[in-house]
C-alpha cells in the first residue's frame, strides 16, 4: 500500500484509481492542498530570504568588504599551512593551540600587500599577538622558507594600493574557492 505524500495515511493503487490527486501521492484533495501550501510558503520564504540578503550586501560598507577579505584570506592561509610549526617559533601545530594567520609586513604598514600569500605564514597565537609577530625570528625561518630574494622583495618598497569594493569582493570568492579546494582535496 502507497503513503500519502503530506498526511502518511495510505491510498489506493494507482492502477485502478481515476482520481488525479490519489495517482499523484496525496490521499484526498485536501492533503493535496495542504502540500502545495507547504510548498508555495517555501518558494515564498526562500524568496525573500534571497531578496533581503541581497538588500543586506547592497548596504556594506567597504570596511564590511576589507573585513570579510581578509578574513577568507586568513582562513585559506591557515588551511594552507595546516601542520606546519609556527613561523615564529617553530612549535608545533599539534591542533592544541589556536593558530593565527601572522603577516610579515603588517597590514597597517603596508596595506598593498595584504593579501600577498608570501607575505603571511601561519603561527601560534602567543607569537603573534603577545610578542607581536615575534619579527626577528619570524624573519630568519622566512628567508629558510622562501628565500632572501623573496624577502627583500617583501622588505622593498611597493606601489599604494587601494582596493575598491569590486576588488575586495573578488580577492573575497578567489580565497573563499581556493580553501573550499584545499578541504576538497584533503
Amino acid at each position: 500500500m502507497r503513503k500519502c505524500r503530506q498526511c502518511r495515511g495510505p491510498i489506493p493503487s494507482s492502477k485502478d484509481c481515476t482520481d488525479p490527486y490519489t495517482r499523484g501521492g496525496f490521499c484526498d484533495i485536501a492533503c493535496y492542498g495542504l502540500h502545495k501550501a507547504k510548498k508555495d510558503k517555501e518558494a515564498k520564504d526562500k524568496r525573500q530570504r534571497k531578496e533581503h540578503a541581497a538588500r543586506k550586501e547592497s548596504i556594506k560598507t567597504k570596511a564590511e568588504h576589507a573585513r570579510e577579505s581578509q578574513a577568507a584570506f586568513n582562513a585559506w592561509i591557515r588551511a594552507r599551512d595546516q601542520g606546519l610549526p609556527c613561523i615564529s617559533c617553530d612549535k608545533a601545530d599539534d591542533g592544541s593551540h589556536q593558530r593565527h594567520a601572522s603577516h610579515y609586513r603588517s597590514r597597517g604598514a603596508c596595506p598593498e600587500i595584504a593579501y600577498e600569500p608570501l607575505n603571511v605564514h601561519t603561527s601560534c597565537a602567543q607569537c603573534n599577538t603577545m610578542k607581536s609577530g615575534n619579527i626577528l625570528e619570524y624573519r630568519i625561518r622566512l628567508v629558510k622558507k622562501i628565500g632572501q630574494s623573496a624577502v627583500d622583495w617583501l622588505e622593498g618598497p611597493h606601489e599604494a594600493k587601494r582596493y575598491t569594493i569590486d576588488e575586495l569582493k573578488e580577492i573575497k570568492a578567489r580565497y573563499r574557492r581556493l580553501l573550499r579546494e584545499l578541504q576538497f582535496d584533503t
